[in-house]
């Protein structure tokens, strides 16, 4: 098993961003992200893997654009999202596949 295999299947309910730091449209996402984290606490794992540095995980997540959002529950994809997006909708997301 690889480590991004290993990641998507660390918790029921794992989002993972994968962003450029070069990329603006992920600079802008960056507070989101930490919002949403801060308040879905310990319900979801959210994950922020760089594209430059994270190149396996990119590859393996045919990653075409940034920032591109995934939502994994039990290890498989649910939802996936590329491009900037109002936090509440993807906080909203998120929710809908806690239960």
């Amino acid at each position: 098993m690889n480590a991004y295999t290993t990641l998507i299947n660390s918790a029921p309910l794992v989002m993972v961003e994968f962003y450029a730091t070069w990329c603006p449209h992920c600079q802008r996402m960056m507070p989101v992200i930490a919002q949403i984290r801060e308040l879905l606490g310990s319900s979801a794992e959210i994950y922020q893997l760089d594209i430059d540095k994270d190149e396996d995980a990119a590859a393996q997540a045919e990653i075409e654009s940034t920032p591109t959002f995934i939502i994994y529950r039990d290890g498989k994809m649910m939802w996936r999202y590329s491009g900037e997006l109002d936090g509440n909708v993807l906080l909203q997301k998120i929710e809908s596949y806690m239960n």
